[in-house]
């Protein structure tokens, strides 16, 4: 698997690498199906052949203009006006040429950086859980926005810049050849040589400060918004502090190389304009030796300056087109790289929709190992029938949470089989399987966005209506018509403006709004005080009743009812039944059982011994 993250940091690569990315790019430039991206494409080759032509035949009538000027015979002063206004008509047309070969072209890249953003976006969603525990969110982010404006840049500069340019400069080569002579070609050619030459040397020498730069500024990137998402906790232990300590060293290194990059650029950029002296000055002579010997006119004099400043004003930026291209080229690479990740769990070529009935899941011998060498599943034998109630307790580590990511197919199981209502959840669209479960997490994330938002989300499309009824039974309308924005209030960052409690009730009308067959309860409510605990328990019975329903807990109180119980260690059932056979077994459970009911005892107990008041619950 490629680190994307480690490709950025400018880690020697294969000398093929470029070519690889040009190929890449090539294939949504010219994407398959696409007969009018392809029309702008040619038409945009033609323009631009067509606009650099006029931009080569500007000094040519410049020069005649300039001839014409300096014969003093009155009968020839009337035909320079007729000269000057061509020679501002084919100004204008190399301009109107460049303009409208980008104006057609637009859609072209535009929709390219479009596609390549989209699939890479969409692939990052189909990768297993496992590589976007493995990755950080900011560092992914910063992947694909610079590859996009690394698709940007590689096309207005290097399509439209760099290749019309040496395109010129062969063509001036050969008109100052068959005008003059030999010696005029090769001088010029020969300075855009070495102008080239130093420029492209200098800059790879510099190239590694730019690296280092990019590899800070995305350290210093990761690290604020991983602080900032993290803020409550920062703020907990006082970190404040340590965070900016953090931060200013990744700003610090950012501007050393910054400053190692600008001193550099200032060498390269007299280094430039002492070539270009130089051969101005040489070319510069040899005309002037022609003017003199009679084998020129001032008119040529003109055209050879005017043809040797036209070539060295795009030059002027060669530097750092070549910089920014090469680094659009890595930059694309390791947006292209997200693109090759191996997605691990992938739906079969003849996956078919799963075909929900009434619901029943089964576990069947099913082995689990996120790492090979440490397994958490062994041989797990569990049958949820349909509309019943299953939960599966354990101590921490046990291998609970993993039924759950295992049962949306965030993973594949290693051995056995999960199935539901008889059909193998590897050989049905994921989809299809996600779409037949609800989930209530013991965490719950909401975006931000408003209120009405992240229960739509349940079912995008979904009426008002619809929503407010699901708000209704999940018991959270009234908190919600409450607030001064009703449905319309933003959660904040994560949900952080509301309690555990009002996420935990957001998230049961989303999943009431899904309306799922299948529902799994993950932990759904281990972080929230007792009061608030039997509150939303009551929610989760009114939406569980007549569902499958698969409970994941800590808390042994929120699954006194269900119909069997599971008990989990080491990955292993070692206890199953229900609740009152469990503590008459006097087993594992019955263990837990008490050890949990001494501690809610002492909790309660705390404090009145203190003298306090107990906290109203939802606080």
């Amino acid at each position: 698997m490629t680190d994307p993250e480690r490709t950025h940091s400018g880690r020697k690569k294969d000398a093929g690498f470029e070519w690889g990315a040009l190929r890449t790019l090539a294939r949504y430039l010219w994407p398959e199906g696409e007969a009018g991206i392809k029309t702008r494409v040619v038409c945009a080759l033609v323009l631009l052949a067509m606009g650099k032509l006029a931009n080569v035949y500007v000094p040519v009538l410049f020069k005649q203009a300039v001839d014409l000027l300096a014969d003093k015979a009155p009968a020839t002063v009337a035909l320079p006006l007729g000269l000057l206004v061509a020679y501002g008509l084919v100004r204008v047309l190399s301009i109107a040429f460049a303009e409208l070969r980008d104006a057609v072209f637009a859609k072209v890249g535009q929709r390219a950086i479009r596609t390549v953003a989209l699939s890479t976006f969409r692939h990052l969603h189909r990768l297993a859980l496992r590589f976007h525990l493995d990755r950080q969110t900011g560092g992914l982010t910063r992947a694909i926005e610079r590859g996009t404006k690394g698709i940007d840049f590689l096309l207005n500069f290097m399509l439209f810049n760099i290749l019309p340019t040496l395109l010129e400069i062969v063509l001036v080569c050969g008109i100052l050849w068959g005008l003059f002579s030999f010696w005029f070609a090769l001088v010029t050619f020969a300075t855009v040589s070495f102008y080239i030459v130093f420029t492209v040397m200098v800059t790879e020498w510099r190239i590694k400060y730019r690296r280092q730069m990019n590899d800070t500024d995305q350290q210093a990137n990761t690290r604020a918004i991983d602080s900032l998402l993290n803020y409550e906790t920062v703020k907990y232990f006082g970190n404040e502090e340590h965070e900016a300590s953090r931060f200013d060293h990744a700003l610090e290194r950012y501007e050393t190389a910054a400053v190692k990059s600008k001193t550099t650029l200032s060498f390269l950029n007299i280094g430039q304009a002492s070539i270009v002296g130089m051969g101005l000055v040489a070319v510069m002579l040899m005309a002037a030796d022609g003017v003199i010997g009679g084998r020129m006119t001032i008119g040529d004099f003109v055209l050879v300056n005017s043809y040797l400043i036209q070539l060295f004003i795009p030059l002027n930026f060669l530097g750092f087109v070549y910089r920014e291209i090469k680094q659009s080229l890595v930059d694309m690479e390791v947006m292209f790289n997200l693109l090759n990740v191996n997605t691990e769990v992938a739906d079969p070529p003849d996956a078919k929709p799963l075909i929900v009935g009434p619901g029943e899941v089964v576990f069947d011998n099913v082995a689990f190992a996120y790492d090979e060498r440490r397994p958490i599943l062994h041989g797990l034998d569990v049958t949820v029938p349909p509309g019943k109630t299953v939960a599966i307790v354990g101590p921490s580590g046990a291998g609970k949470s993993t039924i759950a990511r295992l049962l949306f197919r965030f993973y594949d199981v290693t051995g056995g089989a999960i199935r539901i209502d008889g059909q193998d959840i590897r050989d049905v669209t994921q989809a299809s399987v996600r779409a037949a479960i609800g989930i209530v997490p013991q965490d719950t994330v909401l975006f931000n966005d408003t209120i009405y938002y992240n229960i739509a989300y349940g079912r995008p499309g979904a009426s008002p209506g619809e929503i407010e009824g699901a708000a209704r039974l999940a018991a959270i309308h009234e908190f919600i018509m409450a607030m001064p924005d009703g449905y319309q209030t933003v959660v904040g960052e994560r949900g952080l403006k509301l309690s555990g409690g009002e996420k935990q009730r957001v998230a049961i009308a989303r999943t009431i709004l899904k309306s799922p067959r299948i529902l799994m309860f993950d932990e759904a409510t281990s972080a929230l005080d007792s009061g608030t605990e039997r509150e939303i328990q009551n929610a989760l019975a009114r939406v569980s009743a007549n569902h499958t329903t698969l409970v994941i807990a800590h808390r042994l109180s929120t699954v006194v009812d269900a119909d069997e119980i599971i008990v989990l260690e080491n990955g292993r059932i070692r206890e199953r039944g229900r609740h009152a056979e469990l503590l008459i077994a006097d087993g594992l459970y019955a263990g837990m059982w008490r050890r949990q009911q001494e501690d809610r005892q002492r909790a309660v107990a705390a404090p009145d011994e203190a003298g306090a008041l107990p906290r109203p619950a939802g606080e």
